[in-house]
């Protein structure tokens, strides 16, 4: 999901705003239809039940999919979880030919091999990210299975539009579990999985949560190996323990939809950054810690050598920094301190 964050250091990069055409596909002009203006970061160049779902991790900690069934009988599609939105939308046989054949080594979801796909008559969805958009005018019901556990009359959104960002990745759709206050099924917002676990029964009233544990490769040498998965339902026990960290809970906001809580202060090798109102959003398939000015530039000052260089816009530091030259960074979650 977009949180709409503009560069607050001087450099080349800067927000501009583009015409996004959900009119009439592959068209460079507002022509017909709805055109929804999007702000997007160019640079300047010269002269200018319970349920557990393993995580594949294929792009080395940038994104982690898992398998969920969709369908009688189960079409399998590798999905990305997606804490920063509220829609479970698949690469469907909707898609131009022409897409789909891009996406060979993927799977796409076919509606009309699914005895129990019934279509939602007059719904539409459409969803922008940071780093692409997709959208469809088909969104139906069906069965869907993840780490074993079935939730039944799940609103599946079909893509017939893919940005090409979308078009170059390496899944088959997402599946949003943020909360559906901004899901964007019109005219009726849809329940995500998650609140029909709920809903149904499906996991215990005691434990409706889930949670996300997305390893590394660099974890490899770890007892789990650095395992990724989801649970539904459950805490996995074991994880909990390897860690030495007992399990904290802290309120959460989800006024705008997604998971809000305060984190109001960070400390850098022993000295406290206050943070006065700050809140912050756990979000699993945005691969970047984005913080404040003051925050990073503690972050940065701490390691020997390391400079603002406007050229890049981005802070630099020697290549030879050993990981025990690095600064120890805390950032809050409610009251309690995590390392990261």
């Amino acid at each position: 999901m977009m949180y709409r964050f503009t560069p607050t250091k001087g450099g080349p990069y800067f927000v501009s705003s583009s015409i996004h055409q959900t009119g009439r596909q592959y068209a460079n002009q507002p022509i017909g239809g709805k055109a929804q203006v999007q702000h997007v970061l160019r640079k300047r160049v010269a002269g200018a039940q319970t349920g557990k779902v393993p995580a594949d991790d294929p792009q080395n900690d940038s994104l982690y999919l898992a398998p969920v069934s969709i369908g009688t009988p189960a079409q399998t599609v590798n999905l990305d979880f997606d804490t920063g939105s509220a829609d479970l939308w698949v690469w469907s046989t909707n898609l131009p030919s022409g897409i789909i054949d891009k996406h060979e080594n993927g799977n796409v979801f076919n509606p009309t091999k699914s005895s129990t796909f019934k279509e939602l008559p007059g719904s539409l969805w459409e969803i922008s990210f940071g780093d692409g958009s997709a959208s469809g005018a088909v969104v139906g019901t069906d069965t869907i299975v993840l780490g074993g556990l079935k939730v039944k009359n799940q609103a599946i959104e079909l893509a017939d539009t893919l940005s090409a960002q979308f078009q170059q990745g390496t899944g088959d759709g997402l599946l949003g579990l943020a909360f559906s206050n901004i899901n964007t099924v019109q005219p009726q917002a849809v329940r995500t999985p998650v609140e029909n676990m709920v809903a149904q029964d499906d996991i215990p009233h005691s434990a409706e949560l889930f949670t996300a544990k997305l390893g590394s490769w660099r974890d490899a040498d770890e007892p789990d190996r650095g395992a990724s998965f989801y649970t539904f339902g459950f805490i996995e026990q074991e994880t909990v323990t390897a860690s030495g960290e007992d399990v904290h809970y802290t309120p959460i906001d989800n006024t705008q939809g997604f998971w809000l809580f305060d984190s109001a202060s960070a400390t850098v090798n022993g000295t406290s950054i206050t943070r006065r109102g700050n809140r912050a959003t756990a979000d699993t398939v945005t691969t970047l810690a984005l913080v404040d000015d003051e925050t990073c530039q503690a972050i940065y000052d701490a390691i020997h050598g390391a400079y603002y260089d406007k050229d890049s816009q981005g802070y630099l530091y020697p290549s030879n920094t050993t990981e025990d030259k690095l600064p120890v960074v805390l950032f809050t979650i409610g009251d309690k301190h995590f390392t990261v």
